[in-house]
């Protein structure tokens, strides 16, 4: 079984920061990509950033240089840094790893329970 556990969602005002953390533990071989998306009430679920293996990353445009992805590769950890944050970013945000259990086995994407990111305004 693989397990995302995020971390670090809340109410903030608009203008403030908040980190996001998420931890990946359980049986498997490899994960390729690690990222956050968002889900705000009757929107579709959009990706805000995503972080391969080697580190390159891929912003949303909307979120673009206020936010920071990172990776912790030796902890199996992903970091979502947001900062400026705006009303419109209020959302459930939710990790998704993107992972193999054998060298030879498809990629799987599997899914954090959310953590929502309220901001006031």
């Amino acid at each position: 079984q693989v397990q995302l556990v995020e971390s670090g969602g809340g109410l903030v005002q608009a203008g403030g920061s908040l980190r996001l953390s998420c931890a990946a533990s359980g049986s498997y071989f490899s994960i390729n990509s690690m990222g956050w998306y968002r889900q705000a009430p009757e929107k579709q679920r959009e990706l805000v950033a995503v972080i391969d293996s080697a580190g390159s990353t891929n912003y949303a445009e909307s979120v673009k240089g206020r936010s920071t992805i990172s990776r912790d590769n030796a902890k199996n950890t992903v970091y979502l840094q947001l900062n400026s944050l705006k009303p419109e970013d209020t959302a459930v945000y939710y990790c998704n790893a993107r992972l193999r259990f054998t060298w030879t086995s498809n990629w799987s994407n599997y899914w954090g329970q959310g953590t929502q990111v309220t901001v006031s305004s």
